[in-house]
C-alpha cells in the first residue's frame, strides 16, 4: 500500500540479513516474542504471573568472532597506524590476548547489549574490563562502536599520566552532580507554589492551566514539540494576549508581548513571571530530553508553576519540590468522556468513519495513506505532521475540525499525541511498530496510550470560549458536542489489535528518575584541566563516566553530541563554549552530506568568516533551480538542503554576527518545504508501488496468522524451520519498477530522516 508498508513487511516476515542463520534466528525471534505476549496478557487476565514453557537460544558465537575481528583489528593498527603510541598500545592488547585465561574468562562473561552511547574512556587501566567494554560496543553497535572505544582508551591512557592526585580529585569533584538545585541560586532565593495538574488525556488539565496562563500579567508555556508552542502562541495572541514563539530554530517576537510560547529546551530561566506552564510532565524522565524538563522544573523563576502530564510523574514531582522547599498542590482528573477499544478494520479503508485519525509513522506514509483513503472512501482527507509547515498545519486542523465540510478523515504523525486540538472521534493505529533510531519496536506502552487518549475529545479549546471561528486551528468538532461521546481505539490490521488491547489495560510504572546534563559552566571548567590538544568527545565522556547521581536523577544519553564533537574537532579557534553549541545543535547527521555542511559551519565560526548563506558551498542551493525529478538522489539532496537550513537558522540565534542571512535561510527552507511535499505526494501516488506493497502487507499478515496458530515446544525439530522470502513485487509496467537498493535506501532516508524534522530537532539539547 505505501513504501512504509515495506519496512513492515519486512519485519512481520521476520528476515535479517544481518543474522547468521537469518531465516532460523528470525523464526525463533518472532516465535519467542509471540509467546511473551499470550503470556503477558494471560497473567493479566489471570492475576497471575504465567511461566514460560520454552525458550530458544542462539548459539553463543558472539564473543568468538568478537575476538577474532579484534586481533585482525589491532594488527592492523599495529603495523599501519602513524602514531607510533597507538601502535604500541594495540601491540600490547595483543599480547595480552594471547593470555588463554583472560579469553576464557572474557568468552564466558556474558555480554551486555547496551543503548546508545557507553564507551567508557578510562577502561584502559583493567585489561579485563577494557576488552569487555570493547565487545560490548561491538555487540551493540558494531565495529566502528569498538574503534571509537579503542581510541579513547588510548587516549585517556595519555591523558591521565599527566594528571596529579589534586587534579584527579578536582575532576571528581566537577562531576559530583547529586544536587542540581544548587545550580539554580537567584530560583532557590524564590518562594514558589507548584500546581500539578495530572490525568490522562482529554481529561481539561491542559485547560485549565493555560486559562491560568491567560489572566497572567507575564507568563511562559513550555512544550514538547514546535507544533504545541505555535498552537499555544496562536491561541494567546487570538485571545488578545500578544505572545512572544521562541523554538530552537525559530523566534517571532511580538511587541509589547508579555506572554512567551517556548519549546521547553528554549525555556528562558533568567527572566522574572507570575506563571508558568510546563506540558507533558512525565517527559522528565525521558533518557534522552528528560534534562530540559528537569531544568525547567528547578530553575524557572515564576511565583506559580504549573506542570501537566500524567498522574505517575508525582511521586517524583513531589520528591523534587520537597527539596526544593516550595510549595506543592495536586489536582486530579479524569476523562471527560470514556475510552474503548473497537473492532479492527481488517485492513479496509472502506471500513473508516467520519472523524477518523489514521495514525501513521513516516512522512511518505502519511502522503501514499491519505490517497489511498481518498480513493476508497471518494472524501477528502487532511494531514497533520511535525515538519508541516505551521500555516498549512493549521489550516489542514481547520479543515477537519470543521463539521460543514467533507474533510472527514484524517491522517497524522504521532505528534497528536502531544496534545494538538483536534477533533477525533477515533484513533486508527496503521502499525503499532515505529523506528526508534536504531531498529523497528512495538510503540512504548505510555506512547501509545497517549496517542489512542486523543479519541473522543470532549470539547475544543475554541468551544470552550465560543471563538470556533477565530483561531486558526481550533474549530468546532465533528459530531455532536452536547455531551461527551466514547472514544474508540483500534488497529488497520486485525493481528495488531491485540497488542494495542493489552496496552489500554496496562498500568504505566510511576516515574523514578529526573533526566539531567551537566550545565555549560561544569563543562567550561570540567575542560580546563585537559590539554589544548584532547579530543572534545574524550572530555564528553570522560565526564559522563566520572559523574556522581543521585538516586532521584539519571544523566541523559549523548546520542549525536560525540559525532559532532568529532566533526568539528579539526577545527581551529573554536571556544569550549563554541563546542559546546555545536554539539547541542539539531544536526540530523544520517543526512548525507550533513557532516561536511557542520564542519563547514563551524569553520565560518572558528576562522570568524563570512557565513552569508551564499558564502557556504556546502550548501547545495542550486539543487532549487533543477528541474524537480523523482529519483533517490534528488530526494536525498533536498532532505539535506532542509536539513542545513534548520541548522543554519539554529545557529543564527547563537552567532548572529557570522550566520547573517536568517530571513532568506527561513524563505529558501520554505521553498524546499514545498519541493518536498510535492515530491513525496507524487512519489506516493505511483500506482504500482502502491499495488505491490499492498501484496506483500497481505502476504505478510497472512504468514503471521500461521505463526500465531502453533507455537513450537523445544524439542520440536521444526524450530530451525525457515520462514518464506519476501514475496515479489509484481508490477504493471516493468518501467516503473523502481531497483531493489533504491527501494531500500529510500525506506531508510525517508523513514529514518524525514519522519518528522520536528523530532530530530526535539532530541537534541536546545542550549539558550
Amino acid at each position: 500500500m505505501l513504501l512504509a508498508d515495506r519496512v513492515l513487511t519486512s519485519r512481520l516476515l521476520a528476515t535479517s540479513n544481518a543474522a547468521k542463520w537469518p531465516k532460523v534466528i528470525s523464526r525463533c525471534r518472532s516465535a519467542k516474542a509471540w509467546e511473551e505476549r499470550r503470556l503477558l496478557a494471560l497473567s493479566r487476565t489471570t492475576g497471575r504471573r504465567a511461566e514460560q514453557k520454552w525458550s530458544i537460544r542462539r548459539p553463543n558465537s558472539a564473543p568468538a568472532a568478537f575476538i577474532t575481528w579484534l586481533i585482525s583489528r589491532l594488527q592492523d593498527l599495529e603495523s599501519k597506524s602513524s602514531d607510533a603510541g597507538f601502535a604500541t598500545f594495540a601491540r600490547n592488547l595483543l599480547a595480552i590476548l594471547r593470555d588463554r585465561s583472560l579469553r576464557a574468562s572474557l568468552e564466558e562473561q556474558k555480554t551486555t547489549t547496551v543503548e546508545g552511547l557507553d564507551w567508557r574512556p578510562s577502561e584502559h587501566t583493567k585489561p579485563l574490563s577494557l576488552l569487555r567494554s570493547l565487545r560490548e560496543a561491538y555487540s551493540s553497535n558494531g565495529k566502528s562502536a569498538a574503534d571509537l572505544q579503542l581510541r579513547y582508551a588510548y587516549q585517556g591512557l595519555l591523558t591521565n599520566r599527566e594528571f596529579s592526585d589534586i587534579d584527579l580529585n578536582d575532576q571528581q569533584r566537577l562531576a559530583d552532580l547529586r544536587y542540581p538545585v544548587e545550580w539554580y541560586p537567584a530560583t532557590r532565593a524564590m518562594r514558589r507554589k507548584f500546581i500539578m495538574h495530572v490525568g490522562p488525556t482529554n481529561s481539561g488539565k491542559t485547560y485549565q492551566a493555560l486559562k491560568r496562563l491567560e489572566q497572567a500579567d507575564s507568563g511562559i508555556y513550555a512544550g514538547p514539540l514546535r507544533l504545541l508552542a505555535h498552537e499555544v502562541f496562536t491561541r494567546l495572541n487570538a485571545k488578545g494576549r500578544k505572545s512572544d514563539l521562541i523554538t530552537g530554530d525559530e523566534k517571532n517576537e511580538q511587541e509589547g508581548a508579555s506572554l512567551k510560547s517556548c519549546t521547553v529546551e528554549m525555556v528562558p530561566l533568567n527572566v522574572d513571571v507570575d506563571v508558568a506552564v510546563i506540558d507533558e510532565i512525565q517527559m522528565i524522565g525521558h533518557r534522552e530530553r528528560g534534562w530540559a524538563w528537569t531544568q525547567a522544573v528547578l530553575g524557572l523563576k515564576a511565583k506559580e508553576i504549573h506542570l501537566c502530564g500524567e498522574e505517575r510523574s508525582v511521586p517524583l514531582i513531589r520528591e523534587l519540590v520537597a527539596s526544593m522547599g516550595d510549595e506543592l498542590e495536586i489536582n486530579t482528573y479524569k476523562r471527560l468522556s470514556p475510552l474503548e477499544t473497537s473492532a479492527s478494520l481488517s485492513g479496509r479503508l472502506a471500513n473508516l468513519k467520519k472523524g477518523d485519525c489514521v495514525v501513521v509513522f513516516s512522512v511518505v506514509g502519511i502522503h501514499a495513506m491519505k490517497r489511498d483513503i481518498e480513493k476508497a472512501t471518494q472524501k477528502r482527507v487532511a494531514i497533520v505532521y511535525g515538519s508541516l509547515p505551521p500555516e498549512i498545519r493549521a489550516q489542514q486542523a481547520k479543515l477537519f475540525n470543521d463539521p460543514e465540510n467533507d474533510y472527514d478523515f484524517l491522517v497524522a504523525s504521532d505528534a497528536i499525541g502531544m496534545g494538538l486540538n483536534l477533533a477525533i472521534k477515533r484513533i486508527v493505529f496503521e502499525s503499532v511498530y515505529k523506528y526508534n533510531g536504531s531498529s523497528h519496536g512495538v510503540l512504548e506502552t505510555a506512547h501509545l496510550k497517549q496517542i489512542a487518549g486523543r479519541a473522543g475529545r470532549y470539547r475544543t479549546a475554541a468551544q470552550a470560549e465560543g471563538m470556533a471561528k477565530v483561531q486558526g486551528d481550533v474549530a468546532t468538532p465533528k459530531g455532536p458536542t452536547q455531551s461527551p461521546s466514547v472514544g474508540l481505539v483500534t488497529t488497520l490490521e486485525r493481528n495488531e489489535l491485540s497488542i494495542v488491547q493489552a496496552a489500554m489495560r496496562e498500568e504505566l510504572e510511576p516515574i523514578m528518575t529526573a533526566g539531567i546534563f551537566p550545565p555549560t559552566n561544569i563543562l567550561m571548567k570540567f575542560a580546563t584541566y585537559f590539554p589544548p590538544s584532547t579530543d572534545f568527545s574524550y572530555i564528553l565522556l570522560r565526564l559522563h563516566e566520572l559523574s556522581l547521581m543521585h538516586p532521584r536523577y539519571h544523566l541523559c544519553n549523548l546520542k549525536d553530541q560525540i559525532q559532532i564533537a568529532d566533526i568539528i574537532q579539526p577545527v581551529r579557534n573554536l571556544t569550549t563554549r563554541d563546542r559546546i553549541i555545536f554539539c547541542a545543535a539539531p544536526a540530523a547527521l544520517r543526512v548525507k552530506g550533513l557532516p561536511d555542511i557542520v564542519a563547514a559551519f563551524a569553520r565560518c565560526v572558528g576562522n570568524n568568516t563570512s557565513g552569508a548563506l551564499l558564502d557556504i558551498p556546502e550548501i547545495n542551493l542550486d539543487l532549487l533551480d533543477e528541474e524537480m525529478r523523482i529519483d533517490r538522489e534528488y530526494m536525498s539532496g533536498l532532505e539535506g538542503l532542509h536539513q542545513a537550513l534548520i541548522l543554519y537558522l539554529w545557529l543564527s540565534y547563537r552567532f548572529a554576527g557570522v550566520f547573517v542571512n536568517q530571513a532568506m535561510a527561513f524563505y529558501v527552507k520554505k521553498l524546499v518545504e514545498e519541493k518536498l511535499d510535492k515530491m513525496l505526494t507524487e512519489y506516493s501516488s505511483s500506482k504500482a508501488i502502491r499495488a505491490g506493497i499492498r501484496k506483500m502487507r497481505k502476504e505478510a499478515l497472512r504468514q503471521i496468522s500461521k505463526l500465531n496458530q502453533s507455537v513450537p515446544e523445544p524439542d520440536d525439530p521444526q524450530v530451525r524451520i525457515e520462514m518464506p522470502d519476501l514475496p515479489s513485487l509484481v508490477y504493471d509496467t516493468p518501467a516503473e519498477v523502481p531497483e531493489e537498493e533504491e527501494l531500500d535506501l529510500k525506506i531508510s532516508q525517508i523513514q529514518e530522516q524525514l519522519h518528522g524534522v520536528e523530532e530530530l530537532v526535539q532530541h537534541k539539547p536546545d542550549t539558550a
